[in-house]
């Protein structure tokens, strides 16, 4: 009997978490437009904003390396600084792809300077393909190689709103 109750217990935990992972949250209008991003990654969260006014916050799973701004290529990191979205892929591994363009000039120099290369696809994506059934417990940890990670419906409402050339700021 007490292994039934337990084992009922875990069933109710599962789809209690389940419905947490994937529960909707309202769109936004079919008009709006951000016109800067913002991360914050010691919040966790991206940030879109229109005319200095908040659109939506999301929270994010960041690159998996250490604390601090990306250095070089393979350090996991998710680097810091100003950039902008400068393409996208809808046929990337993860689904859908909002490239930021890292590295910077600066960021080149100082990563050779350092005797290693920037490396660079750096991304704001939702999960890997075949993988978003996670929802929004992917963010329990930061998985991703540098990358700011959000759930799949999250990134198709970025994708709608984001246009290429958008400013992205990301802060320590």
């Amino acid at each position: 009997m007490k292994r039934l109750s337990i084992a009922g217990i875990i069933c109710a935990l599962l789809v209690a978490g389940a419905v947490w992972a994937n529960r909707a949250t309202d769109a936004l209008p079919a008009e709006a437009r951000a016109d800067l991003i913002v991360v914050e990654k010691g919040k966790r969260t991206l940030t879109l904003y229109k005319s200095g006014v908040v659109l939506r916050s999301y929270s994010v799973a960041l690159g998996r390396g250490m604390t601090g701004a990306k250095e070089h290529e393979r350090d996991n990191r998710t680097p810091e600084g100003r950039y902008s979205i400068d393409s996208r892929n809808a046929q990337s591994a993860f689904h859908r792809a909002l490239h930021v363009s890292y590295p910077s000039a600066a960021d080149r120099a100082r990563a050779r300077a350092a005797g290693f290369e920037p490396g660079g696809d750096v991304m704001i994506h939702g999960m890997r393909n075949g993988f978003g059934w996670l929802g929004r417990a992917h963010r329990l940890f930061d998985w991703t190689r540098g990358c700011i990670a959000v759930t799949n419906d999250e990134i198709d409402e970025i994708w709608r709103v984001v246009p290429d050339g958008t400013p992205i700021e990301i802060k320590p």
